[in-house]
């Protein structure tokens, strides 16, 4: 009988012994390595446009027309505001009329001064009278030509009442309302080139020479986890003398959607390699102030440990600063380990 009251209490003292080493090995680990990774240096950036333009008033006159507002498309050449045509086109037909009328005193000049030189060779007028036939003759070619110029230029004036688009892209602000009178030089509207963009940040004196002078760069957009690599970066060779940084421009691929001028970005730079100790970005256990990790022995027994942490380093890793060793195993899962720890 004693024999059999002892029985289940050794076989429950074996199975509690083995609980947490078969739970233990149930657990996914990985081992704390040391990896060659990329450094880089991160900055926030502005978005801009790299072809943007305002497009302004060349002729004075009231608005008759707006055919398109803030966020429409526009193509190249299509007209997009119209100012009232009715001045210029009596300016055109002032023009024309002094071209007629310069041209009839043209062609009198000229019959003149033909006339002139039969009696001047027939020995009938002075030189004085030939030469003042042949100025009279010039001054009204000049006169011409003079007036079929400002005829031309009313013809081109009368143009810039229909404003077009110098190129395609996004209307991004509409400044002038139908019906307002706009002199020359007054801004109409503001647009960019949605397939140009480029971000503009200012990198400090002593970060150049980690980047150096072709950098490469990955842009961030927040919030969201989407990164952009860099078409091309340019470092301009000019520093402002107040914060001794530098502005640096990271060109965006072709038709990337989503980006517009203002936006906030963060542009990491690759400044060189190093050696770092990893682990998953999984296997961290946060809680509070607390950053620790399941530590998995060969034994099998699993054991927190508080650790100091890096930045990440891709693909699903961060850096171990302090509290680990190379080729420690750390449990993948942490809630799955610290219920093994709670079972032993």
């Amino acid at each position: 009988m004693a024999f059999r009251a002892l029985f289940p209490m050794v076989f429950s003292v074996a199975c509690a012994a083995h609980a947490p080493v078969a739970a233990a090995e149930q657990l996914a680990v990985a081992r704390a390595q040391y990896r060659e990774v990329a450094l880089a240096w991160s900055a926030d950036g502005v978005v801009e446009a790299a072809r943007q333009s305002t497009v302004s008033a060349q002729i004075a006159g009231r608005v008759k027309e707006i055919l398109f507002d803030a966020g429409d498309v526009v193509r190249k050449g299509q007209v997009i505001l119209r100012i009232d045509e009715r001045e210029a086109a009596r300016a055109v037909a002032g023009s024309q009329a002094q071209v007629m009328r310069a041209q009839a005193a043209l062609q009198n000049a000229e019959s003149a001064y033909g006339r002139a030189r039969q009696l001047h060779a027939q020995k009938f007028i002075s030189q004085a009278a030939l030469d003042k036939a042949q100025a009279d003759y010039r001054m009204a070619l000049a006169q011409a030509a003079a007036s079929e110029a400002g005829a031309g230029q009313s013809a081109l004036v009368q143009g810039y009442t229909a404003v077009v688009a110098p190129y395609g892209g996004v209307v991004a602000a509409r400044l002038v309302e139908v019906g307002e009178m706009v002199t020359v030089g007054k801004p109409l509207m503001t647009g960019f080139d949605p397939s140009q963009m480029r971000a503009i940040v200012h990198v400090p004196q002593q970060r150049l020479a980690e980047i150096g002078s072709s950098p490469d760069a990955t842009v961030s957009i927040p919030p969201s986890a989407r990164e952009i690599k860099a078409a091309s970066v340019t470092v301009q060779p000019a520093a402002d003398a107040r914060t001794h940084s530098t502005p640096v421009r990271v060109y965006f691929p072709s038709g990337e959607s989503g980006i517009y001028p203002g936006m906030s970005v963060r542009i990491h730079f690759a400044a060189g390699k190093a050696g770092k100790l990893l682990i998953p970005s999984g296997a961290v256990l946060r809680r509070s102030e607390v950053v620790a990790v399941y530590v998995v022995d060969d034994s099998g027994a699993v054991k927190l440990r508080q650790v100091r942490l890096g930045e990440a380093a891709g693909q699903g890793e961060i850096e171990v600063l302090a509290g680990l060793n190379p080729g420690e195993q750390v449990a993948l899962d942490p809630v799955k380990a610290g219920m093994s720890q709670q079972a032993k």
